[in-house]
């Protein structure tokens, strides 16, 4: 399917939000190098990523995990065939210490440069991990997005879905820390659920039943708020599990009634198989919610197909490997690209009610 040219290197940087990365990928998609420095630490205190402190946490590793990068790759800045780095969408300030850099690099060398979309990151990994074929169906789960796209190309999506408030990771962080689970909350959520009742608490699925492909969350975080102040000061360690669980199964329930829609439609557009749904995205790594959307797949006549948990959270390895990809296709970008705080993978998609930058 791809074009096997292992000469390609490409160092891929990434800074959009909490993780400071870089990487070098082949042009055949082997990895051969994937460093990522996580921010968790330094930002749990807050419950949340500080803007302002991932941006000086980047300013402060980057150069050095770009040396480890090609240390660990065995090359040179000599040996790139060229730099790619996320220019958005995520927190603008830390977008712009990767993507300054590489440019810096890539002038410096006389290299192309690739300008990549965080997202698009996420919508090619598995093409890199399982030479999955145009088309597929996305669902991307993250902290900051949640949206279900028709993936037809390098560069060319449609998106069927969005969430109109929260996204997905979102509410699992702050139903973390509604119930003093901890940060970051998507694992401590799902450990904590093994744990509990999935059938206690009658919590809401959002926009079941209703017509489109969108999602919607905060309804539901603000319903697990009303169970903790209804319990009061006597909630106990299994109320908070009880709770937990119902979250969980609330939530994957919501995602799997929009993707049954999704998938319908999906296969009205492109009848001729082999059908694929790639889920990607931090949120991907729960197996709760990837186990129920096998069992919805098998039902449809899908393959699922999730990278390795470890390239479904932010990394620079798929920044890379949009670049590879770009690269073959000639689709470089000029040193004077912008950074982006919002830049959405189908900008022809109308407006969402309610999304607002999230769309």
């Amino acid at each position: 399917m791809r074009d096997m040219d292992k000469n390609i290197r490409v160092l891929g940087l990434e800074s959009s939000c909490d993780e400071t990365a870089a990487a070098v990928v082949s042009g055949d998609g082997e990895i051969l190098s994937n460093v990522v420095l996580s921010q968790i630490e330094e930002h749990k205190a807050y419950g949340g990523v500080v803007p302002e402190i991932a941006a000086r946490s980047h300013i402060t590793h980057m150069d050095r995990l770009i040396k480890q990068a090609l240390r660990e790759a065995n090359c040179t800045f000599g040996d790139l065939s060229a730099v790619a780095a996320t220019s958005g969408p995520g927190l603008i300030g830390g977008v712009m210490v990767g993507m300054m850099t590489g440019k810096a690099i890539a002038a410096a060398r006389d290299i192309p440069f690739i300008g990549v979309n965080h997202l698009e990151g996420h919508a090619l990994t598995a093409r890199m991990t399982d030479d999955v074929s145009f088309p597929y169906i996305l669902l991307l789960v993250s902290g900051g997005h949640c949206q279900i796209l028709v993936v037809r190309g390098v560069g060319d999506y449609q998106r069927l879905g969005t969430t109109i408030d929260d996204a997905a990771g979102e509410a699992f962080d702050k139903t973390a820390k509604i119930l003093g689970l901890g940060y970051p909350g998507g694992p401590a959520v799902e450990a904590a659920a093994k744990l509990g009742d999935e059938k206690r608490f009658a919590l809401p699925r959002p926009l079941r039943g209703k017509p489109g492909c969108n999602f919607s969350f905060s309804g539901l975080k603000t319903a697990v708020r009303r169970e903790v102040e209804k319990i009061g000061d006597s909630i106990t360690q299994q109320d908070m599990y009880d709770l937990a669980a119902s979250f969980q199964r609330a939530l994957c329930d919501s995602i799997l009634d929009r993707m049954t829609r999704a998938l319908d439609l999906y296969l009205e557009q492109c009848p001729v198989g082999p059908h694929s749904l790639v889920v990607a995205g931090g949120v991907a790594a729960n197996s709760f919610l990837k186990s129920n959307l096998r069992q919805l797949c098998l039902t449809r006549g899908f393959s699922i197909i999730a990278p390795p948990p470890s390239l479904c959270t932010d990394n620079g390895a798929m920044i890379a490997w949009v670049g590879v990809e770009r690269l073959k296709r000639g689709m470089t970008d000029d040193l004077d690209i912008a950074a982006r705080a919002r830049w959405p993978l189908d900008p022809d998609a109308p407006p969402a009610k309610g999304a607002g930058v999230k769309a």
